[in-house]
C-alpha cells in the first residue's frame, strides 16, 4: 500500500442525523472530546460561563438552540483521521441536510429513547438509503424513560424497513439505568450518576461473570440481562459486515450522549467498521479515491467569520491528493484555477492546508468561482453529479428598509441565493428590482432575515405572497411571452436567467401546462 492509500485508508468521512432535540449537537461534542478537538464539553442550552456549542456557530442557532447550518468538524482519533458533518435536524434545513449528505461516507443516526424514530429521522433516513450509505444508530437518553430497546428495535425494523444488530445492550432505563453490556467483549460498563449538574457518568468495567456486576445491578435487572442476552443470542441478527457496509443492517449502539456514557464504546467500534473512502460515480465512469484529484462542491457558505467578509466552498475530495496551490480545471467553466488559499475547517475556525486526501473537506475562498455542484479536477473532463436541486415550497416577497443600503441587500440575498439558502426570482416585468425568496421550510424567511441584518447591515421586511407552486418553462421565448398568466399566476426569472411560472395552485398550474403544449416545463432548474 503507497503512501497515498495508506492516507485515504484513515479516512472516515460521516454525517450525524435526528430529529431535533434528540442530542446530536451533545453527541458531536463528545465525540469532539476523544478526538481532543474540545477540552470542555458545552451545551447548546449553556449558560453563564459554559462553553457554547461549537458546531452551532451561528448567533442565530444560539439564540434558538437549534442547529440552522451544517457544520464540518475534522479531528484525529486512534490514529484516524475524521471528518464529522453536523446537519440541522430541524425540517426547514432538510435541504442543506440533504446536499451534506452527498458528502458524507457513512451515517449516524441518532435516536432519542423515549421518543423513537420520528418524522424528521425518517426523511433523512430515506435519503442515507437511496444513497445505499451504511447507517449506524445511537440510541441516546438511556438515562431516560422510554419504549424499552426491544419494542425500540422492532420499531427501527418496521418504521425504517432496515435490518438491525445490537452491538451493545443496555442494563435497565430511566432511573433503572445501570450500564451496558457489550456483545462483542462480553464486558459490563456500568454507569455510576454523579452530582446534579456534572456532565460526565463514572464508568466502571467488569466480565459479565464479575460478582459485583450483580450486586450492583441487583437480581432483578442482571437475570433480565441474561434473558435477554439469551433472546438476542437466540433469535436476533448476527454481525455481518458486508451488510452493514451495503446499508441493509444497522448496528445499533445504547448509551447516553449527555452524561458521556456509551460514547467511547461506539466511537472505537464505529471506526473499525465504518469505511474509508469508495469510488463514486461521474458521468462517465467509477472514479477510485486513489484516481488523480478530483472534487466536488457540495456546500456555499458566506460570511463564517464576519471580520473577513469571506465566502467558503466546502469541496469534498473524491480522488487523489490536494496540495496547495495546485492549478485545477473547473468543470462549469472550462477554466483553470489555482488553488492558493484552501482551508482546514472546525466549524468556523480555519487554518490553511497544506495537503489533503480523498474522504478530507476543504474549504476554498475563491469569491464568486463556485456554485453547487460544482466539479474540480485535473484533466477537466470529470463531472460529479451528486448535488441535488429542490423544488421551493414556501414563497414571499423581500425588501430593504433603507432604500441607501439596496447594494448591500442585493449582494446580500445573491450570496445567500448562492449557497442554496434560498431561491431568488425576479418579476422582469416590475419597475422594481423586488425579490421573491422561494424556500424548503418557513423558518429560512427568519434566517434570512437575520443573516441579512447582521452580516450586511441591512434591515428587511417579508411580505406574504399567494403563490404555493412553481414550474420552471422553457421554448421558444415568443410562446412564452404569450401565456396567459390571469391574476393567479405570475412569470419570473431565477437568478440564473431561466424562466419560471408561480401559481396559487398546482390545479392553475396544470391548466397553463395543457394550454401551452409547445413549451417545457419542469420541477427542477433546466
Amino acid at each position: 500500500m503507497n503512501s497515498l492509500q495508506t492516507e485515504i485508508a484513515r479516512r472516515r468521512t460521516f454525517a450525524i442525523i435526528s430529529h431535533p432535540d434528540a442530542g446530536k449537537t451533545t453527541l458531536t461534542e463528545k465525540l469532539l472530546l476523544y478526538g481532543g478537538a474540545l477540552q470542555l464539553a458545552g451545551s447548546v442550552k449553556a449558560k453563564g460561563n459554559q462553553r457554547r456549542a461549537t458546531s452551532d456557530w451561528m448567533e442565530l442557532e444560539k439564540q434558538r438552540g437549534i442547529s440552522v447550518t451544517s457544520t464540518v468538524l475534522q479531528f484525529e482519533y486512534s490514529g484516524l483521521m475524521l471528518n464529522l458533518l453536523d446537519t440541522p435536524g430541524h425540517n426547514d434545513f432538510s435541504a442543506d441536510t440533504y446536499r451534506t449528505l452527498t458528502a458524507a461516507d457513512s451515517a449516524v443516526m441518532l435516536i432519542d429513547n423515549a421518543k423513537g424514530v420520528e418524522a424528521q429521522t425518517k426523511k433523512l433516513f430515506k435519503v442515507c438509503r437511496q444513497r445505499g450509505i451504511p447507517i449506524f444508530t445511537f440510541v441516546n437518553k438511556m438515562d431516560h424513560e422510554g419504549i424499552g430497546p426491544l419494542d425500540l428495535l422492532s420499531e427501527v425494523e418496521e418504521t425504517l424497513g432496515i435490518r438491525s444488530v445490537p452491538m451493545n445492550w443496555p442494563i435497565g432505563q430511566g432511573a433503572d439505568f445501570q450500564g451496558i453490556y457489550d456483545r462483542q467483549t462480553h464486558a459490563v460498563h456500568l454507569y455510576e450518576r454523579t452530582a446534579r449538574g456534572a456532565t460526565t457518568a463514572g464508568h466502571k468495567e467488569y466480565q459479565l461473570e464479575d460478582p459485583e456486576v450483580k450486586k450492583t445491578v441487583g437480581d432483578r435487572l442482571y437475570q433480565q440481562l441474561l434473558d435477554e442476552i439469551e433472546l438476542l443470542n437466540v433469535a436476533g441478527e448476527e454481525i455481518d459486515l458486508n451488510q452493514i457496509l451495503a446499508g441493509q443492517l444497522t448496528p445499533v449502539f445504547f448509551g447516553s450522549a449527555l452524561t458521556n456514557f456509551g460514547v467511547q464504546q461506539f466511537l472505537d467500534q464505529f471506526i473499525k467498521i465504518a469505511p474509508a473512502p469508495t469510488e463514486r460515480l461521474s458521468q462517465d465512469a467509477a472514479i477510485s479515491p486513489d484516481n488523480a484529484f478530483s472534487g466536488f462542491v457540495f456546500k456555499i457558505q458566506a460570511n463564517m467569520d464576519p471580520a473577513h467578509r469571506d465566502r467558503i466552498a466546502f469541496l469534498r475530495i473524491v480522488s487523489g491528493e490536494f496540495e496547495k496551490d495546485m492549478e485545477v480545471i473547473h468543470s462549469r467553466t472550462g477554466k483553470t484555477l489555482k488553488l492558493n488559499r484552501p482551508q482546514k475547517l472546525f466549524a468556523r475556525d480555519r487554518e490553511t492546508v497544506e495537503t489533503a486526501f480523498a474522504g478530507d473537506i476543504i474549504g476554498l475562498t475563491n469569491p464568486g468561482a463556485f456554485r453547487l455542484g460544482d466539479t474540480l479536477s485535473l484533466d477537466g473532463v470529470l463531472k460529479y453529479e451528486e448535488v441535488p436541486a429542490f423544488k421551493p415550497e414556501a414563497f414571499a416577497s423581500i425588501q430593504s428598509e433603507d432604500v441607501a443600503r439596496y447594494k448591500h441587500f442585493e449582494k446580500g440575498v445573491n450570496q445567500l441565493s448562492e449557497e442554496g439558502l434560498v431561491d431568488l426570482f425576479w418579476d422582469h416585468r416590475a419597475q422594481t428590482r423586488t425579490p421573491i425568496l422561494g424556500v424548503i421550510g418557513k423558518l429560512q424567511f427568519d434566517v434570512v432575515q437575520f443573516r441579512l441584518l447582521s452580516e450586511y447591515g441591512v434591515k428587511t421586511t417579508i411580505y406574504p405572497v399567494p403563490y404555493t407552486e412553481i414550474a420552471w418553462v422553457t421554448g421558444p421565448e415568443k410562446d412564452i411571452m404569450n401565456i396567459f398568466f390571469g391574476s393567479e399566476n405570475k412569470l419570473v426569472k431565477d437568478n440564473s436567467g431561466n424562466y419560471a411560472i408561480l401559481s396559487i395552485s398546482e390545479r392553475q398550474l396544470d391548466f397553463i401546462k395543457l394550454r401551452n403544449e409547445s413549451l417545457q416545463f419542469s420541477e427542477s432548474p433546466p
